[in-house]
């Protein structure tokens, strides 16, 4: 058992959180971390296997090119925690809230963030593509180099989001197109705007 495993499994079992401490290229695999609470804790290029993560916290925590592969993160909180270089592909972040934290290079192609909440976050040079984002709520969040070609963006709240950086190829909106409302967009992103609304636009 590795150092990453015995604590997790200690903490867990000893109803504490998980605090203070650095891994670095450590595993863990089929653990069931729900509720858990991790608070400044710094993992580097660990990788970690069907985890449970459900309601879990996240305070001040960093992760450093680190690997979730069919990991779980539903009603997560996340607060002043920093991800960059992290692959989260077709995870579960549903009802996730992350609040002041900084995510980089993000890879979360394919995952789940319904209802999932962004505020005062900022995001650089993420892929999101084919990732199903309905009723995610966007607020005071800066969105830098974000692809979000063919995700689902169903009733996404952006309003007062600067989108205009982003890649937004293929998107699913409503019928009105209300998810960018009040949003900002560049003028060559109108195109994708006008082709959702059946508008021909003439060369």
């Amino acid at each position: 058992m590795n150092d990453l495993t015995a604590a997790l499994l200690s903490a867990r079992e000893e109803g504490e959180q998980l605090a203070w401490g650095t891994f670095v290229r450590e595993t863990a695999e089929r653990l069931d971390l729900s509720d858990l609470t991790f608070r400044q804790t710094r993992f580097a290029r660990c990788q970690f296997t069907d985890c449970n993560f459900s309601g879990a916290a996240f305070y001040g925590c960093e992760f450093e090119d680190c690997a979730f592969t069919g990991c779980r993160f539903p009603v997560s909180f996340w607060k002043d925690a920093a991800l960059s270089g992290c692959k989260a592909e077709g995870g579960d972040f549903r009802k996730a809230r992350f609040k002041d934290c900084a995510l980089d290079r993000l890879r979360l192609r394919w995952a789940n963030l319904t209802g999932a909440l962004w505020e005062r976050c900022a995001l650089t040079d993420c892929d999101l593509k084919e990732s199903g984002c309905q009723e995610l709520r966007v607020v005071k969040t800066t969105l830098q180099t974000v692809d979000f070609t063919q995700a689902d963006l169903f009733r996404a709240v952006l309003k007062g989001t600067d989108l205009s950086g982003c890649t937004l190829d293929g998107v699913t909106l409503s019928a009105s197109c209300q998810e960018l409302r009040g949003a900002r967009i560049h003028a060559s992103q109108a195109a994708v705007v006008a082709r959702i609304l059946g508008i021909e636009i003439a060369d």
